[in-house]
Parts: C-alpha cells; structure tokens; sequence
C-alpha cells in the first residue's frame, strides 16, 4: 500500500488534490481512498488529508501515521513540529515552493532525491490565474513517486472538472510533471 498525506491550509484546495489522487489511482485499475482531517477550521488554517493506493482493497480507515510521501501546499507549515511525523528515510517529500529545494534544516534525513520543491502556486496563476497548487502538486507527485501516472492524473482532473477549469489544470499538472522529471534527472547527474 502506497499513503501519502497532504500538508496545507484551508482554501488550497487540500481536500480536492486527495480525492483527485484517488480517482487517478481508480483510472489505472487501483483501489483508492481518499478522506480529510479537520475540525471546524476556517480558510487559511492548517489542513490535512490523506489518500491510500493499492493493487487489493484498502480495509483501513484510520488516518495516515506512516505515509510514503507528503505533498506540503503551503510552504509556510514546513517548521511545524510533526509534519514529518511518521515519514520515513525512504519517504518522498514535495513542496509547494519556488525555491530549489526545500529547507535544509527540515528535510535533514531524507534521501535528497526524493525531496523536491515544484512551483505549484506559480504554475497554477501562470496557466488558471488563481494560487490553487493542486493539479501541479499531483502532477509532481507522479513524477516524483510513480505512484500514479500523468494519464492518470489527467482523467482524475477530466472526470472532476470541465472546459477551461479542466484545460488549465490539465496543463498545469503536465507541466508540474515535465518539470520535476527534469529537476530529477538534474539531481541524478550530480550523484
């Protein structure tokens, strides 16, 4: 089983990204769930979801203590104390953030391979006009892990959305994708 968890505030569209992950799981044949925590928070505080992916049925409901990768929408949570939490050294970590990596001091411990920083908020006012990183964040986490693939991802966001909406974020994940496909093969000429 593949579980990853989504770091971000409410509004990012947090939620949304996790049952998007789902439905591209379930266009590749695999079983899928995707489900959220939170209480009665309003917009702009801190948000998580989770989303499992498996080859059989997923019989657990609890959430995510364990993930295989976290998707972080908002950068600014990165020095919460327990966002790492459960994420072990073979985790993967994506960012929301212009940067070139993420933190040092945060990401300390981790495979440097598996920790990367995509613009997704830049990718998604370039091409929808709006900061929503979703569609970017997925499109990056499949180039990232390989859990789902782009084709995927992109029926997941035709399935969800239609016309410009579903054309924008089309775009914006395959661009995320290209560009952490491109930021990987950089990482692995320097090893």
């Amino acid at each position: 089983m593949f579980s990853v968890r989504f770091h971000g505030r409410g509004g990012q569209g947090v939620v949304t990204a996790a049952d998007l992950l789902a439905a591209a799981a379930f266009s590749e044949d695999k079983y899928a769930q995707a489900f959220p925590s939170f209480g009665p928070e309003r917009i702009g505080a801190p948000v998580m979801s989770f989303c499992r992916i498996d080859d059989k049925p997923i019989r657990t409901h609890k959430p995510v203590t364990e993930p295989d990768a976290i998707l972080i929408q908002d950068p600014t949570l990165l020095h919460q104390a327990d966002l790492f939490a459960g994420l072990g050294r073979e985790g993967y970590i994506l960012v929301n953030s212009a940067k070139d990596s993420p933190d040092a001091e945060c990401v300390a411990g981790f495979r440097r391979e598996r920790v990367l920083a995509v613009p997704a908020s830049w990718f998604a006012m370039e091409f929808l006009g709006r900061p929503l990183p979703g569609a970017a964040m997925l499109g990056g986490f499949a180039a990232l892990t390989g859990a789902v693939g782009i084709e995927g991802v992109v029926a997941a966001i035709s399935g969800r959305f239609s016309g410009e909406v579903a054309d924008g974020n089309i775009t914006v994940a395959r661009v995320a994708y290209a560009f952490v496909l491109d930021e990987r093969k950089a990482l692995s000429s320097h090893a």
